[in-house]
């Protein structure tokens, strides 16, 4: 298969990209022009098998494992694998690179003139998860979130051509806050994973312990915890918001998309009052529409 081609049926690659229909926010919407939808898939492929390979979740079969040159002995290994996939990111600049998806990123990393650092800080935040389960403040937990959440709001204004400081500064406050908002929808199955994104210190403001966690339908505490940390998104999300007026046309639309998907999935966990634990609020699509007008007027 060529970098420009079509995903073959059921290949690792089409596996992958196959998720972005389950985000929060819009990947590459139809409205983008078609060069911008190739570019943004080929970096939300980055994005997403490096966080399949991060919490295990790879496609059955290992099929993953052998594009990157892991033994079968070693696939389970996932610093191993994390290792494997920076070495073939490296090829994407400088060579040609084994996955497909890292041959299909090259020509969007040409034709925009990306560099290393914003896909090394997503393998980073990997690498974190494998060692660090708890964050014992938010500060902490904005650490982690400038290497496993910024970068990609980086990426998409560098690949639309659109950086400035002031842009790159709100649109780190959208993407610190979707990731905050989805550890929120994942609660429980973080948990699975033995991780935990709520900060140990507001854990203890609120009184809530892990096994409170682990249960079928929250209690006050855990409820009043979760509002707590929704409510620090939506203040994150406010103050990118005014990045969305600072661009034009289809751009504006995509990134309206992107706030609009962090403002719906609050609402649909308020709605949800507060208990993630049965399983994670998702808005509906017209509350996305919504918000997204909403956002595109500049009211909210």
């Amino acid at each position: 298969m060529t970098a420009a081609g079509t995903a073959r049926a059921g290949g690792p690659e089409r596996t992958t990209l196959d998720k972005a229909a389950g985000e929060n926010f819009p990947v590459a919407p139809f409205f983008l022009p078609k060069p911008w939808r190739a570019d943004l898939m080929a970096v939300y492929g980055f994005a997403r098998l490096v966080d399949d390979i991060g919490d295990g979740d790879l496609a059955p079969g290992g099929a993953d494992a052998r594009l990157l040159g892991v033994s079968h002995e070693e696939a389970e290994d996932r610093m191993v694998l994390l290792e494997a996939f920076e070495a073939d990111l490296h090829k994407v600049f400088d060579s040609t690179p084994r996955h497909p998806l890292l041959r299909r990123l090259q020509p969007t990393v040409r034709r925009a003139g990306l560099t290393p650092e914003p896909f090394l800080g997503l393998i980073a935040a990997n690498r974190q998860d494998q060692l660090v389960k708890r964050y014992e403040t938010y500060d902490d937990l904005l650490a982690y979130c400038e290497l496993s959440a910024n970068p990609v709001g980086r990426l998409v204004l560098a690949v639309t051509g659109s950086s400035t400081p002031e842009r790159v500064r709100r649109s780190d406050a959208v993407c610190t806050a979707l990731q905050i908002v989805e550890h929120l929808q994942d609660v429980s199955e973080d948990l699975r994973r033995d991780r935990v994104y709520l900060p140990v210190e507001d854990m203890k403001r609120f009184h809530v312990q892990e096994t409170d966690l682990a249960t079928a339908t929250a209690g006050a505490s855990v409820r009043a915890l979760v509002a707590y940390e929704a409510e620090r998104a939506r203040n994150l999300l406010n103050e990118g918001t005014p990045l969305v007026g600072s661009v034009h046309g289809r751009l504006r639309l995509l990134l309206a998309g992107f706030v609009a998907g962090g403002k719906a999935a609050i609402h649909a966990i308020a709605a949800a009052e507060y208990d993630v634990l049965p399983g994670p609020p998702k808005p509906g699509k017209l509350r996305l529409l919504r918000e997204a007008g909403v956002t595109l007027r500049g009211e909210g």
